[in-house]
C-alpha cells in the first residue's frame, strides 16, 4: 500500500480527504500540529504530531513512511486574522510550504498536490471564474496562498518537482457517515453558524447585505461537498503519479447559492426556520463568487455530484450528533 503524506490532515478538508485517500487504496499518513485540526478526525492512518516549518521532523517522517506524494493542507486559513497579522501567514503558509517542499524532495518526492483557494483570484471580473481568471488577491492569506502557487511554477519550470493546485470555493458538508465534520474553533464559515442557529445555540443568523445584484439580492457563493473536493484531490494525486503534469484546477459547481437559499436549505434540514438579521454590507465582500469546473472535468473527468440538499443534510446530521454528545 502506498503511503501518502497529508499535511493538515486533522483538519476539515485533509481529514475527509484522508477518507478518501483510504478508500481508493492509499494509506493516508497525517501530518498535523492539532493546532487548528482534531486529533479524533484522524482515523485512516497514522498521526505525526509536527510544524510544517520543522525541516528536521519531517525529513524523520519522510524517512520512516517514504510517501509517494503529498497532499499539502496545513495553513492558516482566516481572513480577518491574516488581515491583523500578516506576517504569521506568510511564515506559516509561505515558509511552511517551502519548507515542505525542499524535504520532499531531499527524500526524492518530486509530486505534490497543494490547497489553495479562490481567494487567489480577488474580485471577480469574469463569471463563472476559470483558471486563467487574473489573480489579484484582496487580503494577506489569499497573497499567501498565490505566492506558493507561483513558487511551485518555479519549482516545476526549474527542477521537475510537480503539482496540482486545488483551488476551492466554498466547502461544505460532511461525512454521511458521521465520523467528521466541520469544526473550526472559533466558528466563521456560514451553514455551520447557520446551523448553531437552528440547534439554538445561537439567537440569529445575520445576513450581510440585501441589496446586491442577485436574484434575491444576497450574496452567491459556490458550495462543493467536501467530498466531492476530497474526490478531486484523490483524482489529481493519481494523475501526477502517472507523470502528469503541473495543473491548478477551479473545484466549483459553476452555480452558486445565495445567501437566503442557504437559510432556507438549513430550515429545510433541520425542519425549522431560521431567526435572522440583516446587517450592512461587509467591506470586500464580491456579490457572486462562482467557479468554472471545465478544466477539471476535462483532465480529472471530476465533477460535483453530492447537490446542496445532500450537504446541508450532512452538515446538519454531523453538527446535531456533536450537540447531542455534548448534553
Amino acid at each position: 500500500m502506498q503511503s501518502v503524506l497529508v499535511t493538515g490532515g486533522a483538519g476539515y478538508v485533509g481529514s475527509h480527504c484522508c477518507l478518501a485517500l483510504a478508500e481508493a487504496g492509499f494509506r493516508p499518513v497525517v501530518f498535523d500540529d492539532l493546532s487548528n485540526g482534531h486529533r479524533q478526525h484522524v482515523q485512516w492512518g497514522p498521526l505525526e504530531i509536527g510544524d510544517i516549518r520543522d525541516a528536521a521532523r519531517l525529513d524523520a517522517v519522510f524517512a520512516e513512511y517514504a510517501p509517494v506524494a503529498v497532499l499539502h493542507f496545513a495553513a492558516r486559513i482566516e481572513v480577518g486574522e491574516s488581515v491583523k497579522n500578516p506576517g504569521t501567514f506568510f511564515d506559516n503558509n509561505v515558509g511552511g510550504a517551502i519548507t515542505l517542499i525542499e524535504a520532499a524532495r531531499r527524500a526524492g518526492v518530486n509530486a505534490m498536490v497543494f490547497s489553495s483557494t479562490c481567494a487567489t483570484f480577488g474580485d471577480p471580473v469574469t463569471l463563472p471564474m476559470a483558471e486563467d481568471h487574473p489573480q489579484a488577491p484582496l487580503n494577506p492569506y489569499g497573497r499567501s496562498k498565490l505566492m506558493v502557487e507561483q513558487a511551485l511554477a518555479d519549482y516545476d519550470r526549474y527542477v521537475g518537482f510537480r503539482s496540482a493546485v486545488m483551488r476551492y470555493f466554498n466547502a461544505a458538508g460532511a461525512d454521511p457517515k458521521g465520523r467528521i465534520g466541520e469544526w473550526h474553533e472559533p466558528e466563521t464559515h456560514a451553514i455551520p453558524l447557520a446551523i448553531q442557529v437552528a440547534l439554538g445555540q445561537r439567537a440569529n443568523f445575520t445576513i450581510f447585505g440585501d441589496d446586491y445584484d442577485t436574484r434575491d439580492g444576497t450574496a452567491v457563493r459556490d458550495y462543493v461537498h467536501v467530498l466531492d473536493l476530497a474526490d478531486a484531490h484523490v483524482a489529481a494525486l493519481k494523475r501526477l503519479l502517472a507523470g502528469g503534469s503541473s495543473e491548478a484546477f477551479n473545484l466549483g459547481t459553476g452555480t452558486g447559492t445565495t445567501v437566503r437559499e442557504l437559510i432556507d436549505g438549513v430550515g429545510r434540514a433541520a425542519g425549522k426556520p431560521l431567526t435572522t438579521q440583516l446587517a450592512a454590507r461587509r467591506p470586500g465582500d464580491a456579490p457572486t463568487l462562482v467557479g468554472d469546473n471545465a478544466k477539471a472535468r476535462q483532465m480529472l473527468g471530476w465533477k460535483p455530484s453530492r447537490h446542496l440538499d445532500v450537504i446541508l443534510t450532512s452538515a446538519w446530521r454531523w453538527h446535531e450528533a456533536q450537540a447531542g454528545r455534548a448534553q
